[in-house]
């Protein structure tokens, strides 16, 4: 498959944010030649001027040079919402690098978000940025699964890499997202990645306009034991499955001496502590009605 790669300048790489993670955003490229069948930065494609389906092309940002990087000193940006810094072509292009040359010096807490190891490329740079953390996105370890939905590196050379950026004292993130229902085991992830990273964020799949008839399908062709699980959350709006799966991650957390959080990732525990677990699935009506199945076992 073809690429249809095209620069395009821009008058920044930074723009402000919502995210829970972060006060500006950075994103080097536009489109995501991963292909993740999960995507949901696939509407992004209707703001560009491309034909071709999602996956399938990348624009390549040239911004000016960040003649004050000290502005963003104390400021959380998250590197990279839409896209990933360190697709295939930022080998050739580098502009991910050229961002964080850019930045170094200054006293930003910088976020970077991955599923390559090309990122131990920037180990110098990132090094000598002291509040900057990696994040690895995992949501499986059953390596068929993963190459049936992205074409980004393995998952034992993203462990690899995670441990080795551990290893030189770089707080590392392990991103188990997006959780597939009947399908990612969360508890496994978590075992293998408690003692090379500091952090370990949850999110779960949501699934919404094109891709969701195309993992719709997948289930039903690939595993349709879940098939009526997944028309359950998905087709009915059942919120069942997270509350019971909150409910078994937050016992599981206290049974193996860690913090589980909801929606914050502010808690700093010291390096070599156990990993702090973040959930970010929820919707208020899930917290809701979690909170309400907590307060009637505390009650039982």
């Amino acid at each position: 498959m073809s690429i249809c790669i095209n620069s395009i300048d821009t008058p920044s790489v930074l723009t402000k944010t919502n995210l829970p993670v972060g006060d500006y955003s950075a994103n080097p490229y536009i489109g995501c030649t991963h292909g993740c069948k999960y995507c949901y930065a696939s509407f992004m494609k209707r703001f560009t001027n491309h034909s071709e389906p999602w996956g399938e092309f990348l624009d390549v940002k040239f911004w000016p040079q960040i003649e004050k990087p000290q502005k963003y000193n104390n400021k959380d940006v998250f590197l990279c919402s839409v896209t990933d810094p360190y697709l295939p072509e930022e080998k050739e292009f580098r502009r991910t690098r050229a961002l964080l040359q850019q930045l170094q010096g200054s006293e930003v807490k910088l976020s970077i978000q991955t599923k390559s190891d090309l990122v131990l490329r920037d180990l110098d740079i990132i090094k000598s940025m002291p509040n900057a953390r990696v994040g690895f996105s995992i949501n499986t370890l059953d390596e068929a699964f993963r190459n049936d939905m992205d074409k980004a590196v393995s998952i034992e050379r993203r462990l690899d890499a995670m441990k080795i950026l551990h290893d030189e004292h770089i707080r590392t993130i392990c991103f188990i997202s997006p959780i597939f229902p009947g399908i990612t085991d969360v508890q496994a992830i978590i075992n293998r990645v408690k003692d090379q990273c500091n952090l370990i964020w949850l999110e779960n799949l949501n699934l919404r306009g094109s891709y969701k008839p195309v993992i719709l399908q997948y289930i039903h062709d690939r595993y349709p034991q879940l098939t009526g699980l997944y028309d359950e959350i998905y087709l009915h709006g059942s919120r069942m499955y997270w509350e019971l799966l909150d409910e078994s991650i937050r016992n599981y957390a206290k049974e193996n001496g860690m913090e589980y959080v909801v929606d914050d990732d502010s808690m700093k525990k010291p390096f070599d502590a156990p990993p702090v677990i973040v959930n970010f699935f929820y919707h208020e009506e899930i917290k809701k009605n979690a909170r309400n199945i907590r307060a009637k076992q505390s009650n039982d």
